[in-house]
């Protein structure tokens, strides 16, 4: 039998030590992220919430994410991503724990600015954390297994979250306040734990065999000098045309994706008029779809190298999926419109990362993946406030899904833009040589 490649051996042994961790807190970051979409089916009732004044306080969480994402991926970069990380994950859970305390819209307000502060840095700087340990052929393939918890917060996090809506009544807690005490203690139980399970750099790992080490330590140093246009330096990072219209790209993803996933189990409830719980239910088939997707996609785009044309085929599957849901048809119909959408929204994420990680470097990755995450993350706030202001200007959400996804089409289109035009920065890329062929 011949023997397995020390190469092949090092990622696997990685993937296997990093990614079952990393994805557990993404998890639990993603159900503290949306979880307030099902709080909303008894909070918005019990604090007298305007449908307005949700969307922009779930939206209103960007803001602060916004603010410190460049900040917090420049300190993981300085200080170590084992120490950074665990910060972070402890003090979005202590956050999202006290909104148990919200009583109006301002307390709304300021708890989801302050649980955005929190989390920012989280999945950027896992995704520079992957730039150290993953070489850039296997690098979409291991950011859609971490992604694939965003999907899990969907699938178990929608009925665990429509079970937790039912305790309403006990120990004299709401039940929308059971489901932000319950859902933010993991996030502080794990930051503990990644303080003694996380290593920053392969050359510190003791738990890889020394044959591996070297092996992977090599593989990302010839990887990074493979680059041929390459952004290293902060103001490198920062004022790389190919990263802004990247960042353009993702905000426009962005909004359509948490315009449609902070409101789906209200669009799920209005069309259905089903109970809390089997509104919780229902909603995770969406995300497992998108799972299944998610995984598939990034394997084909790591296995063909290509980027670009999987990127854009998301957000035309994401744009029609948001079309057909915005027509006024039986609710199948329209449930297995919002699941195609759900596949376009969140299949996008995996190949569209693999591109910035294709040309920045030291602190210009740093600070350019951050820029990008955080920009694009504002449309979390603009998303939102379009579902919850389309909804009270017309009594449905017709007319906001149709908004989301021309947000959604010309995503992609502004990523296929951007790999033409800036060529040089992906010189030397699959990325680049399939735009060629």
């Amino acid at each position: 039998m011949t023997a397995e490649p020390v190469g092949a051996r090092a990622i696997a042994r990685v993937r296997r030590r990093l990614i079952p961790f990393l994805a557990t807190m993404y998890f639990v970051a993603y159900l503290d992220r949306v979880n307030v979409a099902f709080a909303a089916l008894q909070m918005n009732q019990s604090l007298a919430l305007s449908s307005g004044v949700f969307g922009i306080g779930a939206g209103i969480f960007f803001l602060g994410y916004f603010l410190f994402e460049i900040p917090s991926n420049y300190v993981l970069a300085r200080v170590g991503a084992r120490r950074w990380i665990a910060r972070i994950a402890i003090v979005w859970g202590l956050v999202s724990m006290a909104m148990i305390f919200i009583s109006g819209p301002r307390s709304f307000y300021a708890m989801r600015f302050l649980l955005g502060a929190a989390e920012a840095g989280f999945f950027p700087g896992i995704v520079l954390y992957f730039t150290f340990w993953f070489p850039a052929a296997d690098r979409a393939r291991a950011l859609a297994q971490f992604s694939t918890a965003s999907m899990a917060a969907g699938i178990v996090g929608a009925p665990l979250s429509g079970a937790l809506l039912s305790l309403r009544g006990s120990a004299a807690l709401e039940g929308w306040q059971w489901l932000f005490l319950v859902e933010g203690l993991p996030a502080v139980a794990l930051g503990v734990v990644a303080l003694m399970f996380l290593t920053d750099t392969p050359d510190r790992a003791r738990w890889l065999p020394d044959d591996e080490k070297q092996w992977l330590s090599d593989a990302m140093r010839r990887d990074r000098e493979a680059t041929i246009q390459s952004a290293t330096t902060v103001r490198a990072g920062l004022l790389n045309p190919a990263v802004w219209w990247l960042a353009a790209g993702l905000f426009l993803i962005v909004t359509s994706g948490y315009g449609f996933s902070f409101f789906l189990p209200q669009i799920v409830k209005a069309f259905s008029g089903a109970s809390d719980l089997a509104v919780g239910a229902w909603t995770a088939v969406p995300f497992l779809l998108a799972a299944v997707a998610m995984v598939t996609v990034a394997a084909h785009s790591d296995r063909t190298g290509e980027r670009r044309g999987h990127v854009a085929a998301c957000g035309c599957v994401a744009a029609l999926g948001l079309t057909l849901a915005a027509m006024p048809w039986p609710p199948p119909a329209r449930f297995a419109a919002l699941s195609l959408a759900a596949i376009g929204l969140y299949s996008f994420t995996p190949p569209f990362w693999s591109l910035p990680t294709a040309f920045l470097r030291g602190d210009g990755a740093a600070v350019g993946i951050a820029f990008i995450n955080a920009v694009g993350n504002l449309g979390g706030f603009l998303g939102p406030s379009i579902m919850g202001w389309m909804k009270d200007a017309t009594g449905d959400y017709l007319v906001g899904l149709r908004l989301l996804a021309a947000a959604a089409l010309m995503s992609g289109v502004i990523v296929v833009a951007a790999t033409l035009v800036f060529k040089r920065a992906f010189a030397g890329t699959p990325t680049y040589r399939s735009a060629l062929s």
